[in-house]
């Protein structure tokens, strides 16, 4: 005798963690919001007096939007996006990064992962403990850097709620 189970009835056969392993649903940065955080990153550092570079990427720590100064160089723009990697990946700016991969030895072989890049200037992207993307600035000093990506997601603030 065949017996023919439905999906409903399959879902409560499982165990509830098996059970709970439909779609996920996750916070994603929009295109334009990933535009207005670099845009106003760029513009911080430039107000000060640097020509700069300003990377933002998404959950997965692929790029929505590079943005370099006219003056800025190739270099800076590949250590925004690597910036803004490492603190999506890490969920922590990369300014603490580079002080804990200093600090204590066994946290070093994280400056090894590639792309990773532990210089002041990246920030994560959150809501709450949610991390969702990232942003990076190269081309200042390292305070400034991180002072630049700060104004790059106080411009979004009040979409990011």
């Amino acid at each position: 005798m065949k017996m023919v189970l439905s999906v409903v009835a399959v879902a409560a056969l499982l165990p509830a963690s098996a059970a709970s392993q439909g779609v996920v649903m996750q916070r994603n940065l929009s295109l334009p919001m990933a535009k207005m955080i670099a845009e106003a990153t760029l513009a911080e550092c430039k107000a000060k007096g640097f020509n700069t570079a300003a990377a933002v990427v998404d959950r997965a720590g692929q790029v929505l939007v590079l943005l370099r100064d006219e003056q800025a160089t190739t270099q800076m723009a590949e250590m925004a996006r690597r910036k803004a990697y490492t603190a999506r990946m890490f969920r922590t700016p990369t300014s603490a990064l580079q002080k804990r991969t200093i600090e204590d030895p066994t946290y070093a072989a994280q400056r090894d992962i590639a792309d990773v890049l532990a210089l002041g200037g990246g920030l994560p992207i959150q809501v709450g403990t949610d991390t969702f993307g990232g942003v990076g600035s190269a081309g200042s000093n390292q305070e400034t850097d991180e002072g630049c990506a700060k104004a790059g997601i106080a411009k979004v603030a009040d979409l990011l709620k």
